[in-house]
């Protein structure tokens, strides 16, 4: 299990943007699935994007185009761009060994998360 911080959230415009970073404390950068999931009030939580190992990054439908992770050695980013409205959600983090998944229960870690306003 490793210590993972968010920080970049924030408050925008729709069509603005934000860029997430998560730090993590361990080694995370081999044999690890990084994501960043978001969960909005009274919705479940969803997996936004994610990432194992060197592979290309996986998103969901909902971002494709607008949304790009990246991953350098135990730090990942989220970069968001035309953001919109149904995009607002707490934004968290997770690391899990092996490969990727896409229900939160098979991660292993979290951050504390980091909070994504969308409104005009």
């Amino acid at each position: 299990q490793v210590l993972l911080l968010e920080s970049g959230g924030g408050s925008v415009q729709p069509g603005g943007s934000l860029n997430l970073t998560c730090v993590s404390s361990g080694r995370t950068n081999s044999d690890f699935c990084m994501a960043w999931f978001r969960q909005a009030p009274g919705k479940e939580r969803e997996v936004v994007a994610r990432v194992y190992y060197n592979y290309d990054p996986l998103y969901v439908d909902s971002v494709k185009g607008r949304f790009t992770m990246t991953r350098v050695a135990n730090t990942v980013y989220l970069q968001m761009t035309n953001l919109k409205l149904e995009d607002a959600a707490m934004y968290y983090c997770a690391a899990r060994t092996d490969y990727c998944r896409t229900d939160p229960s098979e991660f292993t870690s979290w951050g504390l998360g980091t909070r994504v306003t969308v409104s005009s």
